[in-house]
């Protein structure tokens, strides 16, 4: 498939992750998340997630494969490699290649469409598709297929690239998480969303029972066609945060059809963010809990100020990991939450960029530990676009933070 070449670069940066994984310090990281999600919790805990910033971490003139498809699979040995040697939270670096199934949506019949900004990078505005209630009728239920020939062929040809070097495995569904709230905005647009709240709430209404039964049609079929997988690993949760866990899968599981009460699952409404706690349970809440209750644990959240939202968070089936942005009252958080929930703080990304002020982050990170003791707190930095090209602030950042959860320790 590869030139010889690309193939001895990838081969060699396996290994080099092979050997990262087999250090002790990944086990003992593993098994702290497990205690960690399962609310017995010793310490805080610190996950990185670049984002944005990568291109400015490992841009891709360090890239030394030809091949594009080859590129990008050295981009992800490098990535796991660039975590272990610059960054001191705790990502656990596994000894896997994961080969996702093949499988294919045929969508929901409508495309958004956006007004483009006339700066570079400038911010576009929502041109909706859907304007009055008859649109509606114009969204389909999704049909999933899956390419068994296609999955079998990926799979054999990671098991030649890696077999003897990484566990290569492969995975159907494993994240399961909601956006409705954010897939009508698209195509109703935001603005209109809100005043529909008022002028016309039982459009809205509508909106929501259709993509309620929708969604649980979608999970249906992969249900149906055994595409689900299990996510009690690595495999990314929530909004930021992982699924390890022992309390998964369930009693009576069969390793060879995963259920819904095997897995996490979760939600998020960020559009909802200023609206009152009425109305975010009444317009979105009612239609993801209903979504959510299949499910063994669950997650809400992301960007949004959920603190005057708590109590209805929490009558969310499964609720485990509720996210705390960065403009939320974490004291107030904190009181709520205690030791019964994951407190899932997302600390200000805008921190990287500027004057990288080391003693006011260590400022701010440390109010939250200090807010958030007996709860059981992860810091979890993401939504990080850029670090204006100063890799060298994160690996700052997780100093300062590791320093910290140390101390307390």
């Amino acid at each position: 498939m590869f030139t010889s070449q690309d193939r001895t670069i990838l081969r060699d940066l396996a290994k080099q992750v092979a050997d990262i994984a087999a250090l002790p310090i990944m086990a003992e990281r593993r098994e702290a998340w497990k205690k960690h999600n399962s609310l017995q919790s010793v310490r805080p805990m610190i996950l990185i997630f670049p984002e944005g910033s990568w291109g400015e971490l490992l841009p891709h003139s360090v890239l030394e494969c030809q091949d594009g498809k080859a590129r990008g699979i050295e981009l992800n040995l490098r990535r796991r490699i660039y975590y272990h040697e610059h960054f001191q939270d705790d990502t656990v670096i596994e000894k896997e290649w994961i080969v996702s199934k093949a499988t294919r949506s045929s969508g929901w019949g409508l495309a958004a469409r956006h007004i483009p900004s006339t700066e570079a990078r400038g911010a576009w505005h929502f041109d909706p598709v859907i304007n009055e209630p008859a649109d509606l009728k114009k969204l389909k239920i999704p049909e999933i297929t899956h390419d068994e020939r296609a999955s079998k062929e990926n799979l054999a040809e990671a098991q030649e690239l890696f077999g003897n070097i990484l566990d290569v495995k492969q995975k159907g569904v494993s994240h399961v998480s909601f956006h409705i709230m954010n897939q009508y905005t698209y195509l109703r647009g935001l603005e209109e969303v809100m005043l529909d709240m008022y002028q016309n709430p039982a459009m809205l209404h509508d909106a929501m029972a259709f993509y309620e039964e929708a969604h649980k049609r979608v999970i249906k079929q992969y249900v149906d066609m055994n595409l689900l997988s299990l996510n009690n690993d690595n495999t990314y949760n929530t909004t930021g945060g992982n699924g390890y866990t022992d309390e998964l899968p369930k009693p009576g599981f069969d390793p060879d059809r995963v259920r819904l009460c095997d897995m996490w699952a979760s939600a998020e409404a960020q559009e909802m963010a200023q609206v009152s706690p009425e109305m975010h349970a009444e317009f979105i809440l009612q239609y993801e809990k209903r979504l959510l209750e299949p499910f063994a644990l669950t997650g809400y959240g992301c960007c949004e100020d959920l603190a005057r939202k708590l109590d209805d968070v929490f009558t969310i089936p499964g609720i485990r990991r509720i996210s705390i942005s960065p403009w939320s009252d974490v004291e107030a958080c904190a009181e709520k939450l205690q030791d019964r929930y994951i407190f899932s703080w997302k600390p200000m990304p805008s921190h990287l960029v500027g004057e990288f002020d080391t003693q006011m982050i260590r400022d701010y990170i440390k109010h939250t530990i200090d807010a958030a003791k007996g709860c059981v707190l992860e810091m979890v930095l993401k939504d990080t676009h850029t670090c204006e090209h100063h890799p060298e602030r994160f690996d700052e950042w997780t100093r300062i933070a590791r320093k910290l959860v140390n101390e307390i320790a």
